[in-house]
């Protein structure tokens, strides 16, 4: 996923730039996987995920509702392997077929400590917000130093494609942002405030200090964008611009980190039954309507594949088939 990239050599643009939401850290292998399912199977689509994980090459073959198996079990070809079964079967496969990047089975571990459901989502969205404000640091800086020269990478484009791709990919992070605030605002700090009024209050704070800037760092790319590239007005703007996002990066780790060291925390006090627990993901869901659509490759991108697939499967637990298998194909269209 996203952050498999290595981070040590930021001097490459084409790591920097958007690119396809899949990027793992190993060379794809020669080897072809066909998948035969219902293009509308929430399972084939989950399995078909799990695939575009892994360094293989996917050839998905849309079939009926029924395949040679039965209804709704889709099947892997590899080789001479023909695959089919539940779920379970075909990660555990998958995974001793194709163990680089690891592991998707038991893709609801991975944690330090166990949290709450709701806690997992958040945590989840945090670490994707994150990435990706570290990625327009990094980008922005590549910016700064290339001083409007000639890019190394023809795939990015020119120097105005590639602000357009810059100022999209904040754009997309912008209204990520937001959505998840809200969220946070809507469902979880107004179930907390209803067991202890004010508790919230700090984080409320926050998210209202922090939109200006967001909104400020909107209205200077707008800005740079009309500057002829490599002038000196372009080149202190690109400076004062990496400065505000830095600034803004290290207040969202600080704020991240101080909603799950003594907010998140606090879900699992209130000791809500697992059903309970389903019914507000389900309505912190039904808020990032945006993300869960539009925005959802763009959410994933900034996730370990590990993590997506733990992000997938709160989705799958918490909605309706139908609408999990439309969430999960939005990756592939």
């Amino acid at each position: 996923m996203g952050n498999c990239v290595d981070k040590s050599n930021p001097s490459s643009t084409a790591e920097i730039a958007p690119c396809d939401f899949v990027k793992t850290s190993e060379t794809k292998t020669s080897v072809t996987v066909r998948l035969y399912g219902s293009a509308t199977s929430t399972l084939t689509a989950y399995i078909r995920f799990a695939l575009v994980c892994k360094a293989v090459t996917v050839r998905f073959v849309p079939t009926g509702s029924t395949t040679i198996f039965g209804p709704e079990l889709p099947f892997l070809e590899v080789g001479s392997d023909i695959v089919s079964g539940p779920r379970e079967t075909l990660i555990r496969y998958i995974d001793t077929k194709f163990p680089q990047p690891p592991q998707l089975v038991d893709s609801l571990d991975g944690f330090d400590e166990p949290v709450t459901l709701i806690a997992r989502a958040l945590m989840l969205q945090h670490r994707s917000l994150l990435w990706h404000l570290e990625r327009m640091v990094r980008w922005v800086l590549d910016l700064t130093t290339r001083g409007g020269k000639k890019i190394v990478d023809p795939t990015v484009g020119s120097p105005r494609m590639e602000f357009r791709k810059f100022w999209n990919s904040y754009s997309n992070l912008l209204e990520l942002m937001l959505e998840h605030a809200q969220m946070e605002e809507r469902i979880v700090f107004s179930i907390l405030d209803k067991a202890d009024r004010g508790i919230c209050k700090v984080a409320n704070e926050e998210h209202a200090r922090d939109l200006p800037i967001m909104n400020g760092i909107k209205e200077d790319i707008k800005a740079i964008g009309v500057l002829d590239s490599g002038s000196a007005a372009r080149q202190e703007a690109l400076s004062n611009l990496c400065t505000r996002l830095k600034s803004l990066q290290e207040r969202c780790k600080e704020h991240f980190k101080e909603e799950e060291r003594d907010v998140l925390p606090l879900i699992e006090a209130l000791e809500l039954s697992k059903e309970k627990q389903m019914g507000v993901l389900e309505k912190c869901f039904a808020v990032m309507q945006l993300t869960h659509s539009r925005l959802f490759s763009f959410l994933v991108e900034g996730l370990l594949p590990l993590e997506a697939m733990q992000y997938l499967d709160l989705i799958i637990s918490c909605r309706g088939e139908e609408e999990a298998a439309s969430t999960l194909n939005k990756i592939f269209e």
